[in-house]
């Protein structure tokens, strides 16, 4: 069943109960029932939803994971300025290519992070319209409840 399905039966589920006495709106219901009704709702939501969680957690070890690699390019271009000759030209070249080197791991590190960055923003930004539709439901089908609890008020209606 999917969520819209489920919070119809929990509506049913609901309406079936048993009107308690001089309390026109207070229903007994089979709580159980209600309770595995919410499970399969937890159940069907979407798994953007779980995934949202990782992902951010995820996020962060993609940014220390970049920073690690930019650090380790760094320092091996470093490592390998240093080993090179001292002859002027040389150094001048090893120079050149280190900060070379250094540039182009400070911007694959920028890169990576900026990356990770939009694919977590995409990631959240769909888990939050599916959070905002489920809610838009929810609220739907609750007003649809005070309606119907509103009707059999003034209708007179009793059950039981």
């Amino acid at each position: 069943m999917n969520v819209q399905e489920l919070l119809d039966l929990m509506e049913e589920t609901l309406e079936e109960g048993t009107a308690v006495p001089f309390a026109a709106s207070k229903r007994v219901v089979d709580v159980d029932r209600c309770r595995d009704i919410i499970d399969e709702v937890r159940n069907n939501l979407p798994d953007e939803l779980r995934d949202s969680k990782k992902i951010v957690a995820d996020r962060e070890q993609i940014i220390k994971n970049a920073q690690q690699e930019a650090d380790n390019v760094i320092k091996q271009a470093e490592e390998r300025a240093r080993g090179m000759v001292s002859d002027q030209e040389i150094t001048r070249r090893a120079q050149k290519a280190a900060v070379e080197i250094v540039t182009a791991a400070q911007n694959q590190a920028k890169e990576l992070n900026r990356a990770s960055t939009a694919y977590c923003e995409s990631i959240l930004k769909n888990s939050e319209e599916v959070l905002a539709r489920s809610v838009a439901d929810i609220k739907s089908t609750r007003m649809n409840l005070r309606n119907l609890a509103s009707r059999d008020l003034r209708g007179g209606k009793k059950k039981g």
